[in-house]
């Protein structure tokens, strides 16, 4: 384990953790009853009429299933990104990133509807602010996911 991530483990437990080792195992969630913390470090992007208001609307012209596999395929290739979850039959998946320097977790819940809507939920674990990475991960992926999609 590296030097930095070993000291914030003694106050953040977490950070001390490989991949997704010192989080909980997420159970399915229930994204109509989602509830944001006051806090600053939370990103969510979700059909339009979604509640809570998201940050960004998402639409999608593609089938559930392919909207649900082109979101994992694009999930797994990023760098530090864990499958922390996944529970297919509700077309819903949870990762743990886990970022370069410090070993911080963020949570990233997706669920694809039936409808074919798609609901990104990215979190940081520790700290009241996230310097704007959740916002950033979400937009990187939505543009990632929709060259997935023309792609395939």
């Amino acid at each position: 384990m590296r030097l930095l991530p070993m000291l914030l483990s003694l106050v953040f437990p977490a950070c001390g953790g490989e991949g997704i080792e010192g989080l909980p195992v997420p159970t399915p969630m229930d994204m109509a009853r989602l509830e944001r913390p006051a806090t600053p470090n939370t990103y969510l992007a979700a059909p339009a009429g979604f509640a809570p208001a998201p940050d960004r609307v998402t639409a999608f012209k593609a089938p559930p299933d392919a909207l649900y596999a082109a979101v994992k395929r694009v999930a797994m290739a990023q760098e530090r990104m864990f499958l922390h979850a996944e529970f297919a039959d509700i077309r819903q998946i949870h990762f743990v990133a886990r970022s370069a320097m410090a070993n911080y977790p963020d949570l990233i819940a997706v669920q694809v509807t039936p409808e074919g809507g798609l609901i990104l939920w990215s979190r940081s674990v520790y700290g009241r602010k996230d310097f704007g990475v959740n916002e950033a991960r979400v937009i990187a992926w939505l543009a990632a996911i929709e060259n997935d999609i023309a792609a395939h």
